[in-house]
């Protein structure tokens, strides 16, 4: 079976049913099970294991594939999943991935008492507020304004965009598709690589420059530009032939990448008035470590003319905690049990 499982500490294996969670992006999904009766402790997801999405042709197949490697003691009783797509009815289409299903056969099907499909990006925010300052990477900003709104975005496969809106009792998360907003140019160059991005694509989205497909979109767009040949290398390979200087154009490409993000998640601070912080997630920001913080990702966000000292003031944050998403899934079901 694709994927890893890290070791069970079975702390719940002896007491009821699990929920079962779920967190379903592009390329992967990553399982692992939450105890009820240790819902309302702030326990670590128990049996976590990621599946290659295309190894599984629907997501009732990677459930059971799953559960039949964990081995619960009992049948999971609840499940939560975060989607990268819209949750607008019953029926779920992935944006970035051939999944679909529909929430209520796939209900019937487990025999679950209760099934919660959520935003992979509302489930990551939900996870923000439970951060430790060793779980994330301060890049710029002074200190998070108290009781004011945070954003959350992220590139992946996709690009994923989130907010909490603080109440007087917790927090309210938004279900957005906010990577899917017109990409602006904010130069020259970066102008010629959207015009080349809309003879490919017709609408350029901010999600087509700034994701792991976007890298590549990026990359291939500057070499059409400028007359070099267009080999389409993978995310990965872009990614390290920059870091190590290796490669001109993967050099330009991840740089523009990181200006770009930062272009896109000064847009949402300014849009959410997210005084309380801008956090970055996803599974490219947190691998680049300190080369995010050396690009013009800050300089970027700051970038808002006669807004420029209202941004220097929000910090930006890389969530540096892995599956982070998981535990903002194990926070939503604290949240709705009994």
């Amino acid at each position: 079976m694709a994927g890893s499982t890290t070791s069970p500490s079975r702390i719940g294996s002896s007491l009821t049913a699990p929920s079962l969670i779920a967190d379903v992006g592009g390329t992967n999904v990553r399982f692992a099970l939450v105890y009820d009766s240790l819902l309302l402790d702030e326990m670590p997801p128990e049996d976590v294991a990621s599946l290659t999405c295309a190894d599984y042709p629907d997501l009732a197949s990677a459930m059971r594939a799953y559960l039949a490697q964990a081995a619960p003691p009992a049948p999971p009783s609840r499940a939560a999943i975060a989607v990268a797509s819209p949750v607008t009815g019953d029926q779920v289409e992935l944006t970035n991935n051939g999944w679909s299903f529909s929430i209520a056969a796939l209900q019937a099907e487990f025999s679950l008492t209760s099934l919660s499909i959520l935003n992979d990006f509302t489930a990551l925010a939900l996870a923000v507020p439970g951060l430790g300052e060793n779980e994330v990477l301060k890049i710029g900003g002074g200190a998070p304004a108290r009781q004011c709104p945070i954003a959350v975005i992220g590139p992946g496969t996709g690009l994923g965009v989130s907010g909490l809106i603080p109440s007087d009792k917790d927090w309210i998360v938004l279900a957005t598709e906010g990577g899917h907003a017109t990409l602006a140019a904010s130069d020259a160059r970066e102008r010629a690589v959207v015009a080349e991005l809309a003879r490919r694509f017709g609408h350029v989205s901010f999600e087509r420059a700034v994701s792991g497909p976007g890298l590549v979109n990026l990359h291939d767009a500057l070499a059409a530009i400028d007359g070099a040949p267009g080999n389409s290398p993978s995310p990965d390979q872009v990614t390290q032939a920059a870091l190590n200087g290796s490669d001109a154009i993967c050099v330009e490409a991840l740089g523009m990448f990181c200006a770009l993000l930062g272009t896109a998640a000064g847009n949402l601070a300014l849009t959410l008035g997210s005084r309380g912080g801008v956090y970055v997630g996803g599974g490219i920001a947190p691998r680049l470590g300190n080369a995010l913080a050396a690009s013009k990702f800050r300089a970027r966000f700051e970038d808002k003319g006669r807004f420029k000292p209202y941004m220097e003031a929000i910090p930006t944050y890389v969530i540096t905690r892995e599956n982070s998403a998981l535990f903002g899934l194990a926070r939503h079901l604290r949240g709705n049990a009994g």
